[in-house]
């Protein structure tokens, strides 16, 4: 069990949330597909830094912050879900040419089908929607519904991780992602607190789940690569679980190789929400920006992704049947 440190404030949680998972994701980056050990190998001092590559600026983030920012705009804008609109914005991301953007994510939102239907007829085609796109951009709508409780929470997952992933395993995962970052904004220990999300789950997942978050479970224990959903998720609780930092738990989740990026932005909104911003070092939160295609020439940085998780915490409380 990871050794967790006094609680900072509700508000350093929240902004940890957002700013750890686009830290993550950003610092993570230029090891996506990466062997096991490049990131120890790399900063053998054990202080990573903002290195870029891989066709990504030092500091730049991915497709895994473009879209949670884009959910936490849509959620502000429309005080609470409105599915339709954050489907066309992913709509209109996508139609903008980003770096990267999932192969499974990007056919569901180019090929013509309603929002509500294009998830669920990709998947009845395919077969195959497990994939770790809807974890990685849950940090602001987890911030969002963090306190309307355990089932508003997870129910919010669910609805928005259905927009782009038919199979509800991702479904779940994202749930418990959002229920375990409520328990550490309300200053709990998610770790603890594990078994009874998890009765939560829906019963068809929760063994598989309960397996995978085992805390004997180790990321060499995993049947599928690391961008499935639940070798993602397993990963992100096995870096937290395993480490005492935010900084270490970002090198443990980046070290483990794979889908680096969403791995570590799973693992940062996890440990900022737990630790709190003042944890995240500043050589990581300076080069840190999100550009935003399809929208122009905007660009976020630490201002904007702090001003965008208050709003969510100020915001957070209403329910999805409210919405």
């Amino acid at each position: 069990m990871t050794d967790l440190r006094p609680s900072p404030p509700s508000r350093a949680r929240a902004i940890g949330a957002v700013v750890g998972s686009a830290v993550g994701d950003a610092l993570g980056a230029p090891f996506e597909f990466g062997e096991p050990g490049v990131y120890r190998a790399r900063f053998t001092d054990g202080a990573g830094e903002m290195c870029g590559g891989g066709g990504w600026d030092p500091g730049e983030a991915t497709d895994d912050t473009q879209m949670a920012v884009l959910v936490g705009e849509s959620l502000l804008e429309h005080g609470g879900l409105e599915p339709a609109d954050v489907f066309r914005r992913f709509q209109r991301w996508a139609a903008g040419g980003p770096k990267d953007i999932g192969l499974q994510t990007e056919a569901v939102l180019t090929g013509g089908d309603p929002w509500d239907t294009a998830a669920a007829l990709h998947f009845s085609m395919t077969g195959r929607a497990a994939g770790n796109g809807s974890l990685m951009r849950a940090a602001t709508s987890a911030v969002r519904y963090a306190r309307a409780g355990r089932s508003a929470t997870m129910a919010a997952a669910r609805r928005i991780a259905a927009l782009t992933h038919g199979d509800r395993a991702a479904w779940e995962g994202t749930a418990i992602l959002h229920d375990l970052i409520r328990i550490a904004l309300e200053g709990g220990d998610p770790l603890e607190a594990l078994p009874e999300t998890l009765l939560h789950v829906h019963v068809d997942h929760r063994a598989r789940w309960t397996t995978v978050l085992s805390p004997s479970w180790h990321p060499d224990d995993a049947t599928e690569f690391n961008g499935a959903v639940w070798p993602c998720l397993g990963s992100a609780l096995w870096a937290l679980r395993t480490t005492t930092s935010f900084e270490d738990s970002l090198g443990a989740a980046i070290d483990l190789g794979g889908d680096t990026d969403t791995v570590a932005a799973v693992t940062g909104a996890l440990a900022g929400a737990v630790y709190g911003l003042d944890a995240v070092p500043e050589r990581w939160t300076a080069p840190l920006h999100v550009p935003l295609p399809g929208f122009g020439d905007r660009v976020l940085r630490l201002p904007e992704l702090t001003e965008l998780a208050v709003a969510l915490a100020v915001d957070s409380g209403s329910t999805p049947a409210d919405d």
